[in-house]
């Protein structure tokens, strides 16, 4: 036992004495952002899918476009996100039990930016959602802002002042920069990925593997970065007990939307709105956790915000609703876009 702590030291200070300045190239002038947590799970090993009969993701099957049901894991992920349950499953389930508060305010913020709720599983891997985290390139708060992208975000960072430790101010720079990396990648894998290493890095991967899916560039980026993605998948599982809209790629987020619900399925009815219309607003109106709308309706603030339309998949009685109320809906939403920091009235 000694002598594998002693291996294990030694290993540590290799990674201090050879890991990269942070140094990023790529679509904007800033630094790579940096996990205090992301030399833990090095070792793991998570190339191949599980032959384990024991593991407990055994039966988690690829997600494609021809797939019907929920969102399963890939099985290129499924060796690493069964170890890190197992290392960290305890500690992540406390983390989000005693940070419930932390938590709200990230979803009501990211519900602002049109940001799927389960990115703020990014900052508890990052940080640990310690205000006064820091990392040993700079990096520092829950979100783990470099000093020059803090700066780029919004955030005041000075000998006096240091807003990344500032909770509500920090999530609304990270709910400004994952849009500007959704707007250069539109996948949310690409875009946890870039969180770690800088669109330069990303970018390279892409250039280099000549894909732009992350399970086919990931070899290609550092392995701190595609094990992040996969630490990000892993949280997402456990804390959320399935994937989602942003533990999948671009490609298989567009079979998931277009068979989440069927047109005329009892467990839904679909209509296609047109306007800016707010997700959370909606669901408010209607009377839906918007926790339920959200799994319904992936990515819905996105795409409305993107394309002014969405094929809205709702409950029977829930889909009356919205028809009886959408004026009073669509004229709040628009009242929040124009002054998002009003928020919504009323409870969900």
């Amino acid at each position: 036992m000694m002598v594998k702590k002693f291996i294990a030291g030694i290993y540590v200070l290799a990674l201090f004495a050879f890991a990269p300045a942070g140094k990023v190239e790529g679509y904007f002038d800033i630094r790579g952002i940096f996990s205090d947590t992301a030399d833990l799970e090095d070792s793991i090993q998570t190339e191949t899918a599980v032959n384990d009969p024991k593991s407990v993701f055994r039966n988690i099957l690829y997600v494609s476009n021809s797939s019907v049901g929920g969102v399963q894991l890939n099985p290129q992920a499924a060796s690493f996100v069964d170890n890190y349950i197992s290392l960290y499953g305890k500690k992540m389930e406390s983390l989000k039990a005693n940070n419930q508060r932390h938590l709200t305010v990230m979803d009501d913020i990211l519900d602002q930016y049109g940001i799927p709720r389960e990115l703020k599983y990014l900052a508890m891997i990052e940080s640990n959602l310690k205000l006064n985290a820091r990392s040993w390139a700079g990096a520092v708060g829950p979100w783990q802002f470099m000093p020059a992208t803090a700066r780029n975000m919004g955030l005041k960072v000075n000998s006096k002042v240091d807003e990344r430790k500032d909770f509500t101010k920090s999530t609304h720079a990270a709910g400004k920069y994952l849009n500007k990396l959704y707007d250069i990648y539109g996948d949310w894998l690409l875009v946890i990925a870039a969180y770690n290493c800088g669109p330069g890095g990303v970018n390279s991967a892409i250039k280099r593997s000549g894909s732009r899916d992350f399970w086919k560039l990931q070899r290609f980026l550092p392995k701190e970065s595609r094990n992040h993605v996969k630490k990000f998948i892993a949280t997402h599982y456990l804390l959320e007990g399935q994937g989602g809209i942003a533990t999948v790629t671009k490609e298989e987020a567009k079979g998931l939307a277009s068979t989440s619900v069927s047109p005329g399925n009892e467990s839904g009815s679909g209509v296609t709105i047109t306007g800016r219309y707010n997700g959370k607003v909606l669901a408010k109106h209607i009377t839906m956790d918007h926790e339920e709308f959200s799994k319904m309706n992936p990515n819905f603030d996105r795409v409305v915000a993107d394309k002014g339309s969405y094929e809205l998949r709702l409950p029977a009685d829930k889909l009356t609703l919205f028809n009886e109320k959408k004026a009073a809906i669509l004229e709040e939403s628009m009242a929040l876009l124009l002054n998002p920091t009003v928020g919504t009235t009323g409870s969900l």
